[in-house]
Parts: C-alpha cells; sequence; structure tokens
C-alpha cells in the first residue's frame, strides 16, 4: 500500500514539473487569490491539450520510420510557431519539425548502439 501511494506520488511530481516547463504553472506572480485560480487553469488546460495531443499522436498506429514520436515539447514548439510567431508557414514549421525528430531519432540510435558495445 504504502509502495503505491509513494508511486502515485512521483507521478504527481512529473505531472507538475512538465507543467512548469510546458505550461508556465510556476510564471505566475501570485497577488490575489482569483488571478492565481485563472493562471493555474489556463496553465493546466495548455498542459492538458499537449498531453492528449501527445497521446493521440502515439496511439497512430503508423508512425514514419526514423522519426521519433511527438513529444510535448515538440507540440508545444509548432504551436508556438504557430499561433504566436506567424512569420513562417506551416510547411516550413512542419518540415522543420521533421528534421529534428529525425536527427533525435538517429542520436537516440547512435547511443544506444555506443551503450551496448560498450564494455
Amino acid at each position: 500500500m504504502l509502495a503505491r501511494v509513494a508511486g502515485r506520488r512521483w507521478t504527481v511530481e512529473e505531472s507538475f514539473q512538465t507543467g512548469k516547463e510546458l505550461a508556465g504553472l510556476d510564471e505566475h506572480q501570485v497577488r490575489r487569490w482569483t488571478s492565481w485560480h485563472r493562471w493555474t487553469v489556463l496553465a493546466m488546460l495548455a498542459h492538458a491539450l499537449l498531453a492528449v495531443t501527445a497521446a493521440r499522436e502515439h496511439a497512430r498506429a503508423a508512425r514514419p520510420h526514423g522519426l521519433i514520436p511527438l513529444t510535448l515539447q515538440e507540440i508545444r514548439r509548432i504551436l508556438t510557431h504557430l499561433l504566436a510567431r506567424p512569420t513562417h508557414d506551416l510547411t516550413q514549421i512542419l518540415r522543420w519539425s521533421l528534421w529534428r525528430r529525425r536527427h533525435q531519432a538517429v542520436a537516440r540510435d547512435c547511443h544506444y548502439r555506443r551503450r551496448d558495445q560498450s564494455p
């Protein structure tokens, strides 16, 4: 029972950490309860949107060979470029994302091969 509770605590801590990194959960200066509450709800909603999008992407059966799956960070990066900095067109943003994911897959494979060969 105690191990299960400790395991759940780790999951909650991980969720808070990703919420801080990706959705700006820790970037609000608290002055009033109402403003803190609104900021927290919006940050958690943004984090939930990223998590659901990533989960749907992972559930898709067909993923191109040589690419890592879309991560929360990559989804956030794509959405930021589309919404906050609309200077680039969609095809350029998606090409950049595909290049990053392919590069990360190659780096991951090289790391695994090197780790398997070390004594």
